[in-house]
């Protein structure tokens, strides 16, 4: 059998740019260190953006360009990107694998239309894997998966796989069966056409070898045929005729099935290589056009009236009028870089849109495409594209722009909470109105991000999603604005709930001559422990107008002040339901700010002596050589940790336990001093559960 050395592309037809049919907005999503960048610089390099790649470990990959970023070697902020490959434009965001940034990653997968998911083989899903993809479940983003580092120890494609169908609840279909696998890999069957790929030996990734596939591999490749047949089948009802019948199945009808159920979420396709090696990603990126959806392809986009609260739909094309949402804010001193993604019709330079928040009109002075840290100006953006404004003045992270004769709000993003916090100040008296300044830039930038001030102490909390992500704000802060600060210890954010419903009457009443003051409001309270993303739910169900209807509204918010201020402890609280009963007014003396502070206090009597402390716990996973699993398993023991799950990999023993964040600070030097630095760990949020009451009178006792 002859191979033939190949360089153009099998199956993409070189179409003409500019065609929102021929646009992909894809992000590249994994758990730290499954390859992300590497796959991305790889991409950049084959479609001929780069004239030289750069690697993560050197620190001098162009989409890790932070100086933070190259001395972790890892990405902390998402970087955005063009690249055009067989005539179609592909916007790519390259997100963080680490948990302390998964808000990178949440407001990406908002604006984006598809993904490529990056699995280690060897480790298949691992802990940071599961989170990005059920944020990618949340906004329905199509995916493929791409099995990275088959040539590394220990890789395993159908393992890597079977964990992204047992442990994601996908459906995955491998496109390819790899042949061989560590320092044998050689290539793969093109189970789409049925033709043996083997790389070029120290090549860049463009040229591949083309030939039948060799009479040893011929069965196996037959059985994982028959497998992507059958899922394709299941989605389009021509092909599953002549699946039945054993016909042969055109190309295109088999791609067109494929790229059907990958839209409709039925399933995903699996792809396989070494981005490092130059291996396999020119091939994810044939996937990307063949199976993914382009902007014209999607859905309507749907939102409300800011004005009526009505249900808008708009077609996402340029004759529409122009709505864009803000996913992502980057404060500079010349103006803040707002990157923008447009739904529909055409965001021009010099236009003036409607911010339905503020209710204000913003003026889009430039319009710039960026690729990493360099900028490209741009005089107009057409629906389906992304971008960057330059100088917005009241637009933030999840904000709607729009035509102002055609106003829509868009679906806002959620982001999780915090979950520590600690005391930071100027190393210079000096420097404190500077540091306000710096922290208020950040907070625009990042939404997980967040500070105030104590009011009995007078101190600056800082807030973030971990131990990695305060650290490097304190750096950015020290570096980045040469701000020199001194911190606390990182502390819990823990929050609270009533223990049992209770039903309190608060009377606010105060007489010093002249009007006086009053209100009194009888509300239940309920706790809503176990109910999904229950926050806080107010109820008015007052008869008779015991309460007058224009004070209503300042009772609830006066619920609400208290409810998210946690009262004397400042500890904010969750689930709770407040239903206003019943009240009395007076007819002189009665005002918003009184049944506003009846409120305030009717939540301060059912919270005396009912309260449940709660904390974070984490799901953390570790990786350790099987010497060292019973030092590790005890240790996490010690922490006050749940193991769930041993799993073996290889040699390699994967731990799988809840911790609470509280045990969990410094664990990585303990982790290293008791595996000889051989241990690896990740962990991310998942619930919030009581404290042992010991713990939480300890902790109250040392707060009061």
């Amino acid at each position: 059998m002859t191979a033939v050395l190949k360089s153009d592309s099998p199956r993409t037809q070189k179409v003409q740019a500019g065609n929102p049919l021929f646009r992909r907005n894809i992000g590249i999503m994994a758990h730290i260190d499954a390859g992300k960048t590497t796959v991305t610089e790889r991409v950049l390099y084959l479609a001929q953006k780069l004239h030289r790649m750069g690697e993560v470990h050197d620190g001098a990959a162009t989409m890790d360009f932070l100086e933070e970023e190259q001395k972790r070697g890892i990405t902390i902020q998402s970087a955005a990107t063009t690249a055009e490959w067989n005539g179609h434009e592909i916007n790519i965001i390259d997100t963080p694998g680490h948990v302390d940034f998964t808000a990178e990653v949440e407001r990406s997968l908002r604006v984006l239309d598809g993904a490529v998911a990056v699995f280690d083989a060897k480790n298949g899903v691992e802990a940071q894997s599961e989170t990005v993809w059920r944020q990618a479940d949340r906004y329905k983003v199509p995916r493929i998966c791409f099995i990275n580092k088959m040539d590394k120890i220990g890789a395993d494609f159908d393992r890597a796989v079977s964990t992204i169908r047992d442990r994601l609840g996908a459906n995955p279909v491998p496109l390819q069966m790899p042949v061989g696998t560590e320092k044998d890999y050689a290539g793969f069957v093109d189970l789409i056409r049925m033709k043996y790929i083997s790389w070029v030996d120290e090549g860049d990734g463009r040229d591949y070898y083309e030939q039948e596939i060799p009479a040893e591999h011929l069965e196996a490749a037959e059985a994982y045929r028959h497998d992507l047949l059958e899922a394709a089948a299941e989605n389009d009802e021509e092909l599953l005729d002549l699946f039945v019948d054993d016909a042969v199945i055109p190309e295109d009808m088999l791609l067109r099935a494929l790229r059907k159920a990958t839209c409709s979420l039925a399933c995903t396709p699996v792809l396989a290589g070494s981005a490092l090696k130059n291996k396999g990603v020119r091939f994810v990126l044939d996937a990307v056009l063949d199976l993914l959806p382009s902007p014209a392809e999607i859905a309507d986009i749907q939102g409300v009236n800011p004005d009526t609260d009505e249900p808008v739909i708009l077609k996402p094309t340029t004759e529409s009028p122009v709505s864009a949402m803000a996913f992502k804010t980057v404060a500079e001193p010349t103006g803040d870089l707002t990157f923008v993604r447009v739904y529909s019709g055409v965001l021009e330079k010099g236009a003036k849109l409607l911010n339905p928040r503020t209710g204000k009109t913003e003026r889009i002075g430039r319009l710039v495409r960026m690729h990493a840290d360099k900028r490209e100006a741009c005089d107009a953006v057409p629906a389906g594209d992304i971008a960057a404004v330059i100088g917005l003045k009241n637009t933030v992270t999840g904000d709607t722009l729009c035509h102002q004769d055609h106003p829509i709000c868009l679906v806002k993003m959620t982001f999780p909470d915090s979950v520590i916090s600690m005391a930071v100040e100027p190393k210079e008296n000096k420097d404190r109105d500077k540091l306000s300044e710096i922290i208020g830039r950040m907070m625009r930038e990042d939404p997980t991000f967040r500070a105030q001030t104590n009011e009995e102490t007078g101190q600056l909390v800082i807030s973030g999603m971990g131990e990695l992500h305060l650290e490097v704000v304190i750096n950015r802060i020290e570096r980045d604005y040469k701000c020199g600060v001194q911190t606390g210890r990182p502390k819990v954010a823990f929050k609270q709930r009533l223990s049992k419903n209770v039903e309190t009457e608060a009377r606010y009443i105060r007489q010093s001559g002249g009007s006086g003051q009053y209100a009194v409001a009888k509300v239940q309270f309920e706790t809503r422990a176990g109910v999904e993303d229950s926050g806080f739910e107010f109820v008015d169900k007052i008869k008779g107008g015991n309460v007058p209807r224009e004070y209503i509204p300042s009772v609830g918010a006066g619920l609400t002040e208290f409810f998210k201020s946690g009262g004397r402890e400042g500890i904010p609280f969750v689930d709770c339901r407040a239903t206003l009963v019943d009240g009395k007014s007076h007819d002189v003396d009665s005002s918003e700010m009184a049944f506003k502070a009846a409120g305030v206090l009717a939540f301060r009597q059912a919270a005396e002596g009912n309260t449940t402390l709660l904390e974070p716990f984490m799901k953390v996973e570790v990786t350790v050589p099987e010497d060292y699993l019973g030092a590790v398993v005890g240790d996490l023991n010690s922490r006050r940790g749940e193991v769930s799950e041993v799993d073996s990999q290889g040699d390699l023993r994967v731990v799988r336990s809840m911790v609470p964040i509280a045990e969990m600070f410094a664990y990585s030097s303990a982790l290293r001093g008791a595996t000889q630095g051989r241990g690896q760990y990740s962990m991310e949020l998942a619930e919030y559960r009581d404290v042992p009451r010991g713990i939480a009178e300890k902790m109250m006792e040392e707060k009061s």
